[in-house]
Order: structure tokens, then C-alpha cells, then sequence
């Protein structure tokens, strides 16, 4: 974006200066665990029951993992740590072959069909997670650009809306 060959980033940013971020869309926190058959397809679970559960988590680096760590020590919930991944596709698999529960962003939702896992909503509290767009503060953004970001918001809002999450 610095050396002017970027017209717009998504993403899950920070303020940075000279950097415009502008909210895209917002997600929530959902958390998965093994199906072992029987189970309702989306019961919303408090996150005070995730106590004491084997967690499955992205390593640190991610902005949404930080968040997930940060409300898990606000709200005194204490999970055992037996994997820690880099990869959303890779927390999914180990989740579904019980090595524990995972926390994911709502986006993640559509990568859990066809798996052999229970998505459920987290509550109280509901903790939600921003997308930004960023762009550059001295740079007007070019007229494809902005019709590709607005196509791009709807697209997302009909796929959100489609499978029902937020």
C-alpha cells in the first residue's frame, strides 16, 4: 500500500498512520466441536462453559486470536492448550477428529460444511470481530476500486445472510 501499487487492503487491521480503515463488515465468534452425532446443529453455547475444555487455537500472531485470548481472561475462562495452528482449515480438522474445541471468526462457518463438526453461537457475551478496508489517507481511491469494494460488501451480505450467521 506504502509504495502506491495497492489500491485497498481487507482485513482485520490496527490504526496505522497515513493508513485510512474504514469498518468492511463485522463478524462474530462461533465455536465448533466434534459431531459426534445427535447433537443440534447450532445450540448457542456461554463462554463460560468453555472452562476447563481442550481448545484448539491459532497461533498468537493472529489479530482475531488475540481477541479470543483477551475475552477468555475478561471473563475467567480457563482452557486446556493442546494444539496451537496456523492454519483455520487445519483447527477445523483437528477439532473434527476430537482433538478439542475451537473458537473461530463466523467467516469461518462456510470452510465447516461437509465437516464433522457442531457450530455453535457464542453468548454472553456475543464478542464480534471488524473487517476493515484500508486504503492509503493521501490517495483517492479509483472509481474500479470502489465498484469492486461495493460489489465485494454485497457479496459478502449474501452469503452471511444465506448460511444465517452474522
Amino acid at each position: 500500500m506504502q509504495g502506491g501499487k495497492l489500491d485497498f487492503g481487507l482485513g482485520i487491521f490496527k490504526r496505522v498512520p497515513g493508513v485510512r480503515r474504514a469498518p468492511f463488515f463485522r463478524f462474530s465468534l462461533m465455536l465448533i466441536r466434534p459431531n459426534k452425532g445427535g447433537a443440534p446443529k447450532r445450540p448457542a453455547t456461554r463462554w463460560s462453559a468453555l472452562d476447563g475444555q481442550t481448545l484448539v487455537s491459532l497461533t498468537s500472531n493472529y489479530p482475531h486470536q488475540q481477541l479470543i485470548d483477551r475475552q477468555l481472561v475478561k471473563i475467567g475462562v480457563v482452557c486446556k492448550r493442546r494444539q496451537t495452528v496456523n492454519l483455520l482449515d487445519t483447527q477445523i480438522g483437528l477439532v473434527e477428529a476430537d482433538e478439542g474445541i475451537a473458537i473461530i471468526p463466523s467467516f469461518g462457518i462456510l470452510a465447516c460444511r461437509n465437516r464433522k463438526v457442531t457450530v455453535s453461537d457464542l453468548i454472553e457475551p456475543i464478542v464480534n470481530l471488524e473487517l476493515y478496508q484500508i486504503t492509503n489517507r493521501g490517495r483517492k481511491l479509483p472509481a474500479e476500486a470502489k465498484e469492486f469494494s461495493t460489489f465485494l460488501k454485497m457479496y459478502i451480505a449474501g452469503w452471511v445472510g444465506d448460511a444465517g450467521i452474522l
